[in-house]
């Protein structure tokens, strides 16, 4: 059962965020109004930042010579630190690393580490594969030349960073690139083409969302390219040989089916799963973790995790092939003939 601040949230983000999508509004429009609301949830309050934790912006070069950038938390230590490379979401067209600081700034705390949340380009202005693109030449980054091992290295998103973290994982498998220990996903965005029976069962139920609303940004950052593509959504991809997961969703979000099947599919394909549904909780809550007490207790959940997956045996590659070279245009062409 929900606890009451949890509750008095869902009836608040109700009021204030949920909004039925109308057809005819043209994406520009859905996306200002996407970022205009979610940037005013009462989640995203910034919180203090701890004495010892250091924030700092960086940019990196991608492979096309682009400049991308990101945030960097990180305490000081003395000991090899657990880094997160954090996706936030926010529909592919709405949020930032700074509206997520509540969860990132929480797990570098947490885990006395590092987190590199990334400002992955949005859609409608930059569609698939654009923010895949950005993530993967994140991990690059920070593999080869911020010293990140991929061993104590983790990836982790909410809603659509989710999905895309998934995607990443995926992505990286297929360049023969190194592995992270593992990957944390709350309310993960998986199936794009939007087939889960929660979109519709649970559509009044969810305290954010419609579920038709989630079709329609799927479109949206799909753009010309089939919405069930792979690496669009990842719950049709083979997830074989991925890192240990660990997956948190609603048991009345519309996302919650997508979470589900997910989870269902990655242990039919031999990966270490761990599926924690939670009673009535709004999308995505550990963004309101300075709000309800559930967020700090999934986040700390995250953390054991974290600490957990970088002592295992570790997975196969090791280090970056030579020719470990990211082309966006060979991951479209490759993963199109694949699908």
């Amino acid at each position: 059962m929900a606890s009451w601040q949890a509750a008095a949230l869902s009836r608040f983000i109700a009021l204030k965020i949920k909004r039925k999508p109308k057809d005819r509004e043209d994406e520009a429009h859905i996306a200002r109004q996407a970022r205009l609301k979610l940037g005013r949830m009462p989640g995203y309050a910034l919180p203090p930042i701890p004495d010892g934790l250091q924030v700092r912006a960086v940019s990196f070069a991608t492979l096309d010579g682009d400049a991308a950038r990101g945030e960097w938390l990180a305490w000081k230590t003395d000991r090899p630190p657990v880094t997160t490379l954090y996706l936030h979401g926010g529909g592919y067209i709405a949020c930032s690393p700074h509206t997520h600081r509540p969860i990132t700034v929480t797990l570098a705390t947490l885990l006395r580490g590092r987190v590199f949340a990334l400002d992955y380009r949005l859609a409608p202005e930059h569609r698939f594969p654009a923010a895949l693109d950005d993530a993967v030449a994140a991990y690059r980054w920070m593999v080869e030349t911020q010293g990140v091992s991929p061993r104590r290295l983790l990836i982790a998103g909410d809603s659509a960073g989710g999905g895309l973290a998934l995607s990443t994982l995926i992505r990286l498998r297929e360049l023969g690139a190194p592995l992270p220990a593992g990957a944390a996903l709350y309310s993960p965005w998986t199936d794009l083409a939007g087939t889960g029976e929660t979109l519709e069962t649970n559509t009044e139920r969810d305290a954010m969302f419609y579920g038709a609303g989630i079709r329609l940004a799927g479109r949206i950052y799909a753009g010309d390219m089939p919405p069930d593509h792979p690496l669009i959504s990842p719950l049709y991809a083979d997830l074989t040989g991925l890192p240990p997961l660990l997956i948190f969703a609603s048991s009345s979000e519309v996302l919650l089916d997508d979470a589900r099947r997910l989870a269902e599919k990655a242990r039919a394909a031999g990966v270490a799963v761990e599926l924690r549904i939670e009673d009535d909780l709004p999308h995505v809550w550990p963004l309101f973790c300075q709000l309800i007490p559930e967020g700090r207790q999934t986040l700390a959940q995250t953390a054991a995790f974290a600490r957990r997956v970088v002592n295992q045996p570790a997975f196969p590659p090791q280090s970056l092939p030579s020719n470990f070279r990211y082309d966006h245009r060979l991951a479209a062409r490759a993963s199109v003939a694949h699908h």
